[in-house]
């Protein structure tokens, strides 16, 4: 029976296959694995996947390309909970740590979702995704489009797609930590939007003991109603908490005011010191701060009946590659 470390980082390397859509090489891999907290060079990727060749889980396509095999994503399916558990809030940590944008110089990177939508449908889902940014039910009006064959950060777009980067709330987190506050990512939920303003969160999970990350659960759930929110000022919208030290209150406030100024985030509600934030209370001299989640508006997307492909927490990004949506067409 092979280790547990061994088994966590060979669950890793099916997450990025599985994930890949075409076969890729193992530098590749070993990029993608340090988004989930797994640091592996290309040679070490090399010698797992000669293992797992023979053990079926992989298969050689090309020179050095990989992909998954049935029994791969079987194996992946079946994998310890106890090396899944927490999974999500490794890749917050590891993704946050590595933003580098500078509010100040706008420049550096920043951390996206990425969706998949058909060709055929892209334009009706842009005209809803627009919709939803005009009204600031998202995290910002400035995202990355791509066609088939193009990448977003590590995703390649596959044939007959196109590809959406949205600016996911967790950028938000390595912000802070880069200015030098202190963040912890709490939780993922849905909250109660009555006459057109946030009130209370109504569904809620902890990033520490999910393997997927809560927004994409609850999307991929049915459970928001953010086309109700925009047209009639009612619904269910996705967001997230994370919490701050009291005492850096003041300096998140003007590093949030300074990120709204560019268009980096769009509505944040700022708790009190030790005061609940949408009825959510926050830990002793810790101070709680709800970011719209960045996939609300493709989960209006879905909710018109479009299907999606979409990833939160997916890849980084130079923010010069970002534009604002309204000069995609």
């Amino acid at each position: 029976m092979m280790g547990q470390n061994i088994e966590r980082k060979i669950i890793g390397i099916l997450r990025v296959l599985s994930g890949a859509g075409e076969p890729i090489g193992a530098n590749l891999i070993a990029r993608q694995l340090r988004h989930l907290g797994i640091v592996l060079d290309g040679r070490t990727v090399r010698y797992h996947l000669k293992i797992m060749d023979e053990q079926g889980l992989t298969k050689k396509e090309g020179r050095e390309g990989r992909l998954i095999t049935p029994k791969g994503l079987s194996e992946l399916e079946d994998a310890l909970v106890s090396d899944r558990v927490g999974l999500i809030i490794t890749q917050i940590e590891s993704l946050s740590y590595q933003v580098t944008f500078n509010p100040w110089k706008k420049e550096g990177k920043v951390i996206l979702n990425t969706s998949l939508i058909k060709k055929d449908k892209f334009k009706e889902a842009l005209s809803i995704i627009k919709r939803v940014l005009k009204s600031r039910i998202g995290m910002s009006i400035l995202v990355i489009c791509r066609q088939e064959g193009e990448r977003i950060g590590d995703l390649v777009i596959p044939k007959g797609e196109i590809g959406l980067g949205t600016v996911c709330s967790i950028t938000i987190n390595g912000i802070l930590l880069k200015e030098g506050i202190p963040v912890e990512a709490k939780l993922g939920g849905i909250v109660q939007v009555s006459d057109f303003v946030p009130q209370r969160f109504t569904e809620l999970v902890t990033y520490g003991g999910s393997t997927l990350d809560p927004l994409e659960i609850f999307m991929q759930s049915n459970m928001t109603s953010v086309l109700n929110a925009v047209g009639a000022g009612s619904g269910k919208i996705l967001a997230n908490l994370r919490e701050i030290p009291a005492v850096a209150l003041d300096k998140a406030e003007v590093i949030l005011e300074g990120l709204k100024q560019i268009g980096l985030a769009g509505t944040v509600i700022v708790g009190r010191p030790g005061q609940p934030v949408l009825e959510v209370s926050p830990g002793l001299d810790r101070v709680g701060i709800v970011v719209l989640g960045g996939l609300n508006p493709l989960a209006a997307v879905e909710e018109s009946g479009i299907k999606t492909e979409s990833k939160a927490i997916s890849t980084l990004v130079n923010f010069s590659e970002l534009r604002p949506i309204e000069e995609i067409k």
